[in-house]
């Protein structure tokens, strides 16, 4: 017999439950690389963290001709860059931020830099659960901070706190099977399963059992295998 004749589905818009957003960054974890371990160390909480912006370039194409036509475009490397806002920041930031406390209290700047990798989690909402629908876990590795602006103000009668801003520059890590990358996020939403997520915010944060530590990309792939939860 013919195969029946195959029925389609027709596009719809913004229905109920499907009109997603993202908001909001919470959860910063700050992992200062540790070159005895050639890893990153135990991660320390990142308050204050008020804005990450994310900013990848390159990609950029390079037009070829030949035979009088557009032969090809050539594509360049892309490079993950981020900019990252807080009203403060852990000590062990400073290492990365170039300072080096020379005595208790005192510290020297203009100092080499430290790598650090960086997580945080995003909100991820829609038309019916709000902001609790979902979440995003960001890894970011191979982070440098570049030099930035510090600037100080008077207090008057209209007080703010100052806000610190970083510029960071990565190196990508290897993934086997593809490109070498330095950003890799987590949706709640598409994993849908609590015992992986949990086991990835376990690494994460740390446990009583364990300290906080940002997986290998071999570890992320044994928390989140098929076979696992």
């Amino acid at each position: 017999m013919p195969d029946p004749t195959p029925s389609y589905t027709p596009l719809t818009w913004d229905d109920t439950g499907k009109r997603i957003y993202e908001t909001g960054v919470d959860r910063g974890v700050l992992y200062v690389y540790d070159s005895e371990t050639s890893w990153y160390g135990n991660g320390v909480a990142w308050n204050g963290l008020t804005n990450v912006s994310e900013s990848p370039s390159g990609a950029e194409p390079t037009p070829l001709y030949a035979d009088n036509i557009k032969y090809l475009n050539l594509i360049s490397n892309e490079e993950f860059g981020a900019t990252v806002e807080a009203y403060t920041y852990p000590d062990e930031f400073a290492e990365c931020d170039g300072s080096a406390e020379i005595a208790t209290g005192v510290a020297i700047g203009q100092q080499k830099r430290k790598t650090f990798a960086l997580a945080y989690r995003t909100k991820i909402g829609n038309d019916t659960d709000g902001n609790d629908h979902g979440y995003k876990i960001h890894l970011i590795y191979g982070c440098t901070a570049a030099p930035t602006e510090k600037g100080y103000g008077t207090i008057n009668d209209s007080p703010e706190a100052i806000t610190f801003s970083w510029e960071i520059s990565t190196t990508p890590i290897e993934v086997t099977g593809y490109k070498p990358t330095a950003c890799i996020t987590i949706d709640s939403t598409k994993v849908n399963n609590d015992t992986k997520m949990k086991a990835l915010e376990a690494k994460l944060y740390g446990t009583t059992e364990a300290p906080p530590t940002i997986p290998t990309i071999a570890q992320l792939l044994t928390i989140f295998s098929p076979g696992n939860g």
